[in-house]
């Protein structure tokens, strides 16, 4: 599964891993494809320093990247406390009422949140950049398209690539123009922040849109034989997230979400504003159902839904409470259904991808006659 850009990465296997947990990260890197550690959760320098410092110490040397969520226009002088002013009582009240519907109890007294989400924050993003930027990291992704001008020119100054993720042909265009070098053309079937194209429709047509620039085609990619579909359209890689929730080294924290994420069929997800104010692909729960329901108070706009419920998310998960525990994840859901080792998911990749492989080479050979 090799391209010119895993060559010119120096990887075995032209698959980004994007996770939230360094020991998958490092692991994806060690079994010859790129991991990529999510940056949104930290907010503290040095809890991120400290994971990074972890990974070049487990990495064996290999390549890997961090992903960020920052706003392309630069936004100074907001504080997480003036957003927090912003929430309206009443959507606070119905955050308050739903988990008194469920029985889910209170945090400890002094005991933080630990799902917060603030990494979007002009001066949280930089903070984590700062600290990224003293690591031999080769790539900066961003999930929100393309970071401000003086990111980008800081990156390349420094060798780092840098990525972005779009869901159309017209926003893959505007990433080209403003110095992105990689692509990752997200389908509407990816877990996460996610628009509303399919994988086989956007992947062939952000390729042509940037061209000569590479695209990684993300969404619905689980699977060594959809990953050959990927290249045959175009695309120089693939970018996977979820597949690597219920891997050995994953630390969701939460044996009863594991379980779910097991049991759950392609079917089992829903694109919903609820996490975070914007659509992104999650497991369905009562939760999600609440925010959709046409009786409720509907969802803030980022990142004031997030800053309003990442308390209760944080509740919800501690407590395992059932009904309303979930996380973002792809349709490629589906396919997850046992713990594996992330090795073990590469082998099978790579697998499933020869057998693709020779597959259409047989039919070429066939049609060839």
């Amino acid at each position: 599964m090799q391209t010119e850009l895993s060559n010119q990465l120096g990887v075995e296997h032209a698959v980004f891993g994007f996770t939230p947990f360094p020991a998958v990260a490092a692991a994806v890197s060690r079994a010859g494809g790129f991991g990529v550690l999510g940056a949104v959760r930290y907010t503290a320098p040095d809890d991120l320093k400290r994971d990074l410092d972890w990974i070049e110490a487990h990495v064996d040397g290999k390549p890997y990247g961090l992903d960020v969520v920052m706003p392309a226009k630069k936004v100074e002088g907001v504080t997480e406390a003036d957003v927090e002013a912003m929430i309206p009582a009443a959507h606070r009240q119905f955050v308050q009422e739903t988990l008194a519907k469920y029985g889910v109890p209170e945090l400890a007294e002094g005991e933080a949140s630990g799902w917060r989400i603030t990494g979007w924050m002009e001066q949280v993003a930089r903070g984590q950049l700062d600290v990224a930027f003293d690591y031999p990291i080769r790539l900066l992704a961003n999930a929100l398209g393309s970071p401000p001008a003086d990111i980008v020119a800081r990156a390349h100054e420094q060798g780092v690539l840098v990525a972005a993720l779009a869901g159309s042909a017209r926003h893959a265009r505007k990433h080209q123009e403003g110095g992105i070098d990689i692509v990752v053309a997200q389908g509407y079937e990816a877990g996460g922040h996610t628009g509303e194209i399919a994988s086989m429709v956007l992947t062939p047509e952000v390729v042509e849109a940037v061209d000569p620039l590479p695209v990684l085609a993300a969404g619905g990619i689980g699977s060594g034989q959809q990953i050959a579909a990927a290249l045959a359209l175009g695309a120089q890689g693939v970018w996977l997230g979820s597949v690597w929730l219920t891997t050995a080294e994953a630390d969701l924290h939460s044996s009863a979400l594991t379980r779910k994420l097991l049991a759950a069929g392609s079917g089992d997800t829903v694109r919903s504003r609820a996490l975070t104010g914007k659509p992104a692909r999650q497991l369905r729960t009562e939760w999600t159902d609440a925010w959709d329901a046409a009786d409720g108070p509907g969802t803030l706009p980022m990142p004031l839904q997030g800053l309003l419920v990442a308390e209760a998310v944080s509740r919800i998960q501690k407590y395992e409470i059932d009904p309303l525990l979930g996380t973002p994840v792809g349709q490629i859901v589906g396919r997850m259904n046992d713990v594996r080792s992330v090795q073990a998911v590469f082998d099978d990749l790579t697998r499933g991808f020869e057998r693709a492989v020779d597959r259409v080479n047989r039919i070429a050979g066939r049609s060839g006659t």
